[in-house]
């Protein structure tokens, strides 16, 4: 049901850690964490490098796990850098389906404070583009009863503040802090995340100004991962992806239905592309510039 007041410490939450480096195939987990060993990023040289470590959905309370994993991470020599981001999950267990449309209705009105709380650096927004108007009606236009079992709605999985994970793993999920392996800068995210979809749930007027958001929640204006300027190449590598994602997008589409164009690498025939499924999973094609149009060479495994 919605709105219903719920104690943000009794949600469940789940954090991915993106790092580089380390030895990510031989890390010691906990029980229920997971490894995400086709979740690469993107060192200083331009090569594949770490992975994407993912909590089980944890309690406030068990929240000391997250300081044990990143001790193991960091004695490997995982690290964060440009490329690294934060994300948490949050569960909607307490309201279900009904709180979709006013968490949308939160993010048109408040998804540019919390971006900026969480400082989000530019060169990711690729990753975490906003909630529109458009998405926020379609959901409306088609939410039925039977609705949650219908995966990819009601927006781009990707999206800052997405809503779309609900249908997947009964989550919200918020995209924008930058990496970090320092365990208070991912607490205080945590809790952020966690007090806003509270709040949202208990259907709370909140503010579009960042610091107002943040008294207005309880939690500090400062004092979250910080962004990590890319080099100069790397600049230019999302410049030429801003070029042609649009051009490649319907392509992308018909190759992984739902799919998004993840990112885009020069590759010995022409272009790398790498596309994400509704069910996370990259997808990477080598793609050829003819005379006229793009030819699918072949699916790099």
């Amino acid at each position: 049901m919605w709105p219903k007041e719920t104690d943000w410490t009794s949600l469940k939450f789940g954090v991915e850690i993106e790092f580089i480096g380390g030895e990510p195939e031989h890390l010691e987990l906990l029980p229920g964490w997971v490894m995400s060993l086709d979740e690469r990023l993107i060192d200083e040289t331009g090569e594949e490098s770490g992975s994407e470590l993912k909590t089980p959905p944890l309690l406030w309370g068990e929240r000391e796990q997250i300081a044990v994993m990143l001790e193991r991470l960091q004695a490997q020599g995982a690290a964060v850098n440009w490329s690294c981001g934060l994300h948490v999950h949050v569960g909607l267990e307490p309201w279900g389906e009904r709180i979709l449309l006013p968490l949308l209705d939160a993010a048109l009105a408040y998804q540019h404070a919390l971006r900026a709380l969480l400082r989000t650096a530019e060169h990711r927004l690729l990753f975490c583009p906003p909630v529109t108007a458009e998405m926020r009606d379609r959901c409306a236009a088609e939410a039925s009863e039977d609705s949650v079992r219908r995966r990819g709605r009601p927006q781009s999985h990707r999206c800052g503040i997405n809503a779309a994970a609900w249908f997947d793993i009964g989550t919200a999920e918020i995209r924008y802090a930058n990496g970090s392996m320092d365990y208070q800068e991912i607490l205080r995210t945590v809790q952020l995340c966690l007090r806003f979809i509270a709040a949202v749930g208990a259907g709370h007027k909140l503010s579009g100004k960042p610091h107002e958001l943040a008294a207005l929640l309880g939690v500090p204006a400062r004092g979250y991962p910080a962004p990590i300027a890319p080099p100069r190449w790397f600049r230019e590598r999302t410049w030429l992806d801003n070029a042609l994602i649009p051009l490649l997008a319907p392509m992308a589409g018909e190759l992984v239905p739902g799919g998004e164009i993840h990112h885009i690498l020069p590759y010995a025939d022409g272009l790398s592309v790498a596309i994400e499924g509704d069910d996370g999973r990259l997808r990477r094609y080598a793609l050829e510039l003819p005379a006229a149009g793009w030819n699918i060479v072949r699916r790099i495994p």
